[in-house]
């Protein structure tokens, strides 16, 4: 009996401290959409006016730099141009690339994660300038809402930071990693 009870006593403080640890979230309504994002996540001014919202992502310890999440309207091209774009902004000698394709109450959605070298916008999209950075991860997700078009979501920034907010990126538009199936492109 005295196992049985340490053994409850410890499932107990688990999930005590998985409640304690999980972040407080605030919901945002963009355009169509409806997020939950991490109060962490600080939503600032769009960078340009083809955004439709951006947050700075903190840094995780070891990082130097913030991230970006940011969703732009469907006006993008079609998902295999985003997709291959994404993947052009990596440097090919060191990208890894992972495609999964799931559904949200809110519509299906595909998700690339990339990681190695990213290519960073330096300055304006329209000077298409970049400064290589190694070390980056980056997430794009394709959301085909069920009202009708294509949202793009990229997260972008350090490996360890970007890593961290995997399951809170899936979580702001209803996905589930447990739930999704390899995608290829066609």
């Amino acid at each position: 009996m005295p196992t049985l009870l340490r053994a409850a006593a410890l499932v107990t403080t688990a999930i005590v401290c998985v409640v304690a640890i999980a972040e407080e979230t605030t919901e945002v309504a963009i355009d169509k959409l409806k997020f939950t994002v991490p109060k962490s996540w600080t939503k600032e001014e769009p960078s340009n006016s083809l955004r439709l919202a951006q947050w700075k992502i903190p840094a995780a310890a070891g990082d130097s730099e913030p991230g970006e999440f940011y969703i732009t309207p469907p006006i993008g091209g079609t998902a295999k141009q985003n997709i291959d774009r994404w993947i052009g902004q990596f440097d090919a000698k060191d990208r890894t690339t992972k495609m999964t394709k799931g559904t949200s109450p809110q519509g299906e959605y595909v998700i690339v994660e990339l990681s190695g070298t990213y290519n960073k916008p330096d300055g304006p999209p329209i000077l298409r300038k970049t400064t290589p950075v190694a070390g980056y991860r980056m997430y794009g997700v394709i959301l085909t809402v069920n009202s009708g078009g294509n949202y793009f979501m990229k997260l972008t920034g350090p490996d360890k930071t970007v890593s961290a907010q995997s399951d809170a990126l899936r979580a702001s538009f209803g996905g589930k990693a447990a739930d999704e199936k390899e995608y290829k492109l066609e």
